[in-house]
């Protein structure tokens, strides 16, 4: 049995950090979208919630099309000697792609629940957009945002397809929790690949508390 702790705190990095990013880009796309109307609001949509429907290799691969060496973005990239396939800030990638819909759907279900006419009441006295997301809308969805932002972490934690597809499985630089169990599973190695299931199965119970503790929370508040 040969177990190390690098993929506990790789994954850990990378779904902290893929997380907060998701959190602000997710409440961002959620208020952009909740007053949108029309045909542009269902493309958007569309856009938005795809990662959530995507098979994650497919989502990998088409990563590799855009942060490639001879993608638009990496070639750009590659121009300035930055290369993100097979490293750590490609894992992070990955993994925010993947958690982002969680995010982005349940914060604007939140949003969605809110009284216009509160935001209107605020709008007629004066107060200005800014003013009345941060001081109204933000309080009254905080239980849904909590909500989605555990479940985005969950998430990105537990990403696999996409993060093998563009870190690949480098050990102690893109090896997450769920690389090394495939390929612990692979080589034989059950014993390792039993105490990778053990740990982010108890992870995942305690996301599951959480959410259902934000989420009974957001009910009793309406």
């Amino acid at each position: 049995m040969n177990f190390e702790l690098s993929p506990l705190v790789i994954s850990a990095k990378t779904a902290f950090t893929s997380t907060i990013i998701t959190f602000f880009l997710g409440i961002w796309a959620a208020w952009f979208m909740r007053s949108r109307k029309g045909r542009f609001k269902v493309i958007f949509d569309s856009i938005f919630t795809l990662p959530m429907v995507l098979p994650p290799t497919v989502l990998g691969f088409f990563l590799l099309l855009i942060f490639g060496k001879n993608g638009p973005i990496g070639k750009v990239l590659f121009s300035f000697g930055v290369k993100l396939i097979f490293s750590w800030p490609a894992t992070v990638i990955a993994a925010t792609v993947v958690a982002f819909p969680l995010m982005y759907k349940t914060t604007l279900g939140a949003f969605q629940q809110i009284d216009d006419n509160i935001l209107n009441a605020a709008k007629n006295l004066g107060a200005s957009n800014t003013r009345i997301f941060w001081t109204i809308t933000v309080p009254l969805a905080l239980p849904g945002i909590a909500a989605g932002t555990v479940l985005a972490f969950a998430r990105a934690l537990g990403e696999f397809g996409a993060t093998l597809m563009m870190a690949g499985n480098i050990p102690g630089k893109t090896q997450t929790i769920p690389v090394a169990i495939f390929f612990a599973v692979e080589s034989g190695d059950m014993n390792t690949a039993f105490s990778w299931v053990a740990i982010i199965f108890f992870i995942s119970l305690i996301v599951i508390f959480l959410t259902n503790y934000w989420t009974t929370h957001a009910v009793r508040k309406t």
